[in-house]
């Protein structure tokens, strides 16, 4: 559902029309011109607020370019009404609005055709491509809903046909229509030159090869892959800052457009190739090390290439079922963080041989600050971050539909008072109404909670002595917010993924500036707001690991966001919203053996509350310290040092098993040129093994067969 502006908009839409062809039929002109001016209103703010309503209208036959015909047919209509059939005036408006159509419709076919003669087959970052120009991409002003601003150009036509019809002037509904068919020209015009070939990307096969330039150049040794839709960027995001730490020549592929607009700032070369063949005929002859971040089909496009390893690394460490999906198989090899997931995936027993598993710690959680045994604020803060309701109907996925409100309830109305910070999962609601209906009602509830706080005399002195901190903090962040987007924007104002792939190369004088500045906005976020004040956090900032750091316990579901926060050494409890009971609850997940377990009635939320207050008589405490060493390894060496090393030792030995391949391909070559009376070698390429000919064609291209 939109918000109730949106549904508002669209009611009025809804009604104006019926109201509008009533008037004609009675006809009343100045009932229509209400009407028509409503609907007119309506459309421009739906747009204006990107609503999804517009994409209902359009699936229901009521898009855009219909809306605009019913509305000049109206007038027609009205027309026809006032006995003004007959006329001259009526003859110029229907011809008006047809001509009109026809350049809609030109402009329509350019604006398509320049979009796809500007799409490269490629979108990179931080890839050099001067072997091809480039050029700049049209003004956003003529591309960017272009259909919609082309469309409202009729209202000249329709202003000057309705004071015709009103006045008996029909001059004005000339001039109306002469006006709007000559901007409408103009706007074709317009666009029509940014379609010659100096204005156009280059042909694909230009820009593929000027890429496989660069990559034999640069020669990248290990690969980060991941495909996905732009709500699971995140996935691949939580391993960027790991890439670029590596001792190896690192390179990212993407395989979604939408996820290319969504990968954070790094200075690793990114290529987001689409296309499978395209992908499958880039020169990747370098490559010894594949790390995949998900498990979806598209992985198979760089898995049948033999020369280098490929590891499963995933995004996250848990006890969920998709810890040990029977697709890890297909790799060579599936790192964990610490023992636990060596033993989840022996007790699942879906194929993975121990001897593939190695165990690499979680380079990720460096940012993770240790508990100190004291709250960090006068009062305690208590981070509830449930998980997804996943794409089945397990009640154990989620505790927001069967437990959250209970938490959240339990947490605001606690004895002694704590602040809670509610921070879902970005999937939220994604499948699950019920889950989105939830959430909602979580967040008004925090909400109104807050401000129920603020009305109270303790929290108001507390804010009036605080209010100077919190508006600077606030000016703050309005200044870095403003100097971070000149420092992201990916090229000049208005440019195309085409143009931004010329331009968006590594500024490391500009990276380490954002880097610092996201560190100040982090502070500045926090200190933006009273350490008494309920929080609803919402979107990729701030980050999980920096709500982490700003609060003393945690409320989650079995999900890597557990495992994550054991590195904290802080309290935690975890729901059990399949009500397996607290003992199997914790056979089942090795996460939540150092937890609180929470019923649905969370009546045990007393427990964490209690260890959050009194750390030194926690009795989970060292509890939580082995268990840490057990999901998450060692702390020694570090989890980037181990994580390094065995991306190492990997690439070292597929370039052992290539140079045997090698050896072992060329000998039936050796052996015909030592002995030319002897039969002539085999073949690979005739023989009936499939590992030869996919040996073969490896050599042959970048890819094999």
């Amino acid at each position: 559902m939109g918000s109730r502006s949106e549904l508002a908009a669209a009611a009025l839409l809804g009604l104006g029309f019926p109201c509008a062809i009533l008037a004609a039929l009675i006809p009343n002109i100045w009932f229509f011109a209400v009407a028509v001016i409503a609907t007119y209103a309506a459309d421009r703010y739906l747009y204006h607020r990107g609503s999804y309503l517009i994409n209902r209208l359009d699936k229901v036959r009521a898009g855009l370019a219909i809306r605009f015909l019913a509305r000049q047919l109206l007038l027609v209509l009205l027309l026809a009404r006032l006995d003004l059939a007959g006329e001259a005036l009526t003859y110029a408006a229907v011809a008006g609005f047809l001509i009109f159509y026809a350049l809609h419709t030109a402009q329509g076919a350019l604006v398509m055709l320049l979009r796809l003669r500007r799409t490269m087959p490629v979108v990179t970052r931080n890839v050099d491509l001067h072997a091809i120009r480039i050029p700049n991409a049209p003004p956003n002003m003529l591309v960017r809903r272009a259909s919609e601003k082309m469309l409202h150009l009729d209202l000249p036509m329709m202003a000057g046909v309705f004071v015709a019809a009103w006045t008996g002037t029909y001059e004005f509904g000339y001039a109306g229509v002469a006006l709007t068919l000559l901007l409408a020209l103009l706007y074709v015009l317009a666009i029509a030159p940014y379609l010659r070939r100096s204005r156009l990307v280059p042909p694909a096969a230009d820009v593929l090869e000027a890429v496989d330039g660069w990559l034999r150049e640069y020669q990248p040794q290990v690969v980060l892959y991941f495909s996905g839709s732009k709500e699971s960027a995140y996935q691949v995001n939580m391993w960027l800052e790991t890439m670029e730490q590596l001792s190896e020549r690192p390179l990212i592929i993407l395989r979604e457009r939408a996820i290319a607009t969504q990968l954070a700032a790094t200075p690793v070369p990114v290529i987001c190739v689409p296309g499978g063949t395209h992908l499958m005929n880039l020169d990747l002859s370098t490559v010894r090390v594949a790390l995949y971040a998900a498990n979806v089909g598209k992985n198979i496009h760089l898995l049948r290439v033999p020369t280098m390893q490929h590891v499963f690394i995933g995004h996250g460490d848990s006890d969920k079922i998709a810890s040990v999906n029977p697709y890890s198989k297909v790799y060579d090899e599936v790192w964990t963080a610490g023992r636990a997931g060596r033993d989840r995936y022996a007790l699942a027993d879906v194929g993975v041989r121990d001897d593939d598993i190695v165990e690499v710690g979680r380079p990720q959680l460096a940012p993770i600050e240790q508990g100190t045994g004291t709250t960090r604020k006068p009062i305690p803060t208590i981070l509830y971050a449930p998980t997804w309701e996943g794409w089945d109907d397990n009640p154990g996925n989620t505790s927001l539909l069967l437990a959250g409100e209970n938490i959240v309830k339990r947490l605001l109305d606690a004895e002694q008072p704590v602040r809670v910070i509610y921070k879902p999962h970005p999937f939220t609601g994604i499948r699950d109404k019920k889950a989105k209906a939830v959430h909602a009602r979580l967040m008004e509830m925090v909400n109104e909670a807050t401000a129920a706080r603020a009305a109270e005399p303790r929290w108001a002195e507390a804010a009036a002595a605080a209010r100077g901190e919190q508006e600077a903090a606030r000016a703050d962040l309005a200044r870095i917010e403003a100097r971070l987007a000149e420092l992201t924007a990916p090229g000049r104002s208005g440019g195309d993924e085409s143009e931004g792939s010329r331009v968006a190369l590594a500024d490391q004088d500009r990276l380490d500036e954002a880097k610092r500045l996201r560190d100040e906005w982090n502070a500045a976020y926090w200190r933006s707001f009273g350490w008494w004040e309920h929080k609803v956090v919402t979107g990729a900032e701030p980050k999980l690991y920096d709500c982490f750091n700003e609060t003393d316990g945690m409320v989650s579901d079995i999900s890597s966001v557990v495992s994550d926060f054991i590195a904290s050494g802080k309290p935690y409890a975890v729901t059990d919203s399949a009500a397996l009971g607290a003992e199997e609850f914790k056979r089942q997940n090795t996460a939540v053996r150092a937890a609180v377990i929470l019923s649905n009635s969370a009546q045990e939320l007393d427990e964490l509350l209690a260890a959050v207050a009194a750390p030194a008589s926690d009795p989970l405490t060292e509890r939580r310290a082995e268990l840490k060493r057990y999901l998450l390894g060692p702390d020694e060496p570090t989890s980037m040092e181990q994580f390094d090393a065995a991306v190492a030792a990997l690439a070292e030995k597929a370039e052992v098993r290539n140079v045997g391949v090698r050896k072992r391909l060329a000998e039936p070559e050796e052996a015909a040129g030592l002995d030319d009376s002897a039969p002539e070698a085999a073949d690979p390429a005739d023989s009936d093994d499939p590992s030869a000919d996919s040996e073969r064609n490896s050599h042959d291209s970048p890819v094999g067969g």
